[in-house]
């Protein structure tokens, strides 16, 4: 059993379909990057109806029971995310509106700073805003896992602090083996280890970089590394897999509508488009040769089971809810 911390992309049948022949049992997608309050109910709306459609593969889950459910029935636990804060639109009461619809993570920034805290590509890290606490407050309420991988370290280390729950980074690696803006401290690693939090470790080659691609060996190497620095309770998986994404949806990721010029993301002039995936992860049904990877470089059973799917589970236990709408 694995479960994967985040992939975005079109998702569909086949989509399901492959994770399935990989042994995911649980994937968080992404359902929204800039979009605000309406395009994310439209959003919400879309991915209804694919599970709807697929309802024989896949279903939607809200709690680490709907998750095991799924999967004992032999389908795909989809858990709906958003990788911006941008839905909520500035309001505080929008949080337990949109986890009463089934959303369970949400990332405080996307690759900008806004009303919450800092980015991770803003040139000084301000740190978490008033605002923001006051969302990770009502995340925590409401039953929603607060994600900080495309944020700041500084605001991730406030973000840490403020929550009553512990938090995700939900797909990003350390910055200490890869040095790269969206990856994380060892100081941010060592925190969510006291916390009870997990970091994702990520395949996306622009933050993984060339060496921990060539084999599932190296990779699994990485996480072994990134275990010595948080601890084996705090490193899961968290592929950044995308499915059937084309040029404007990458330019969408990058730019949005925030700038009329080009924005490279995690990419760089040199390395500008889509992002050659690992070689040992040409196809999503790849992801079923990880666990052997990880008993490869030394991991045991018990180890290979939290990094797998039992870190993010015991985490999902300590955040995900379902609201009770409470009216005096």
């Amino acid at each position: 059993m694995m479960i994967d911390g985040l992939q975005c992309g079109h998702f569909d049948r086949a989509a399901f379909e492959s994770l399935g022949r990989a042994g995911v049992a649980g994937v968080v997608v992404t359902c929204g990057f800039w979009e605000g309050a309406v395009e994310s109910l439209d959003s919400l709306g879309r991915w209804r109806d694919l599970i709807r459609e697929n309802a024989d593969i896949a279903g939607i889950a809200t709690t680490p029971s709907e998750i095991t459910g799924l999967a004992n029935e032999g389908k795909l636990a989809v858990i709906l995310g958003y990788q911006n804060s941008n839905l909520f639109e500035g309001r505080i009461r929008f949080v337990e509106l949109f986890a009463e619809l089934g959303v369970r993570v949400v990332q405080l920034t996307y690759n900008n700073q806004n009303e919450l805290g800092s980015s991770c590509y803003e040139a000084e890290d301000g740190g978490l805003a008033r605002f923001g606490r006051e969302v990770i407050l009502e995340m925590n309420r409401a039953g929603m896992l607060v994600d900080c991988s495309h944020v700041g370290n500084r605001t991730t280390l406030d973000a840490i602090e403020a929550s009553d729950k512990p938090i995700a980074v939900t797909h990003a690696n350390a910055q200490s083996l890869f040095d790269h803006k969206r990856n994380k401290s060892d100081d941010v690693i060592r925190a969510l280890g006291e916390t009870g939090g997990v970091i994702g470790c990520a395949t996306y080659r622009n933050i993984t970089g060339d060496d921990y691609c060539k084999t599932v060996e190296a990779w699994c190497g990485m996480l072994a590394r990134t275990v010595e620095i948080g601890g084996v309770d705090t490193v899961a998986i968290g592929t950044d897999r995308s499915h059937n994404f084309t040029a404007p949806d990458y330019a969408w990721m990058r730019q949005g509508r925030w700038t009329r010029g080009v924005d490279y993301g995690a990419a760089s002039a040199a390395r500008p488009g889509k992002a050659p995936p690992p070689e040992w992860f040409q196809d999503v049904e790849d992801m079923r040769v990880i666990p052997d990877g990880l008993r490869a470089v030394g991991f045991s059973e018990e180890e290979v089971d939290k990094i797998t799917h039992k870190n993010w589970m015991r985490l999902y236990e300590a955040t995900f809810r379902k609201p009770k709408i409470e009216v005096n």
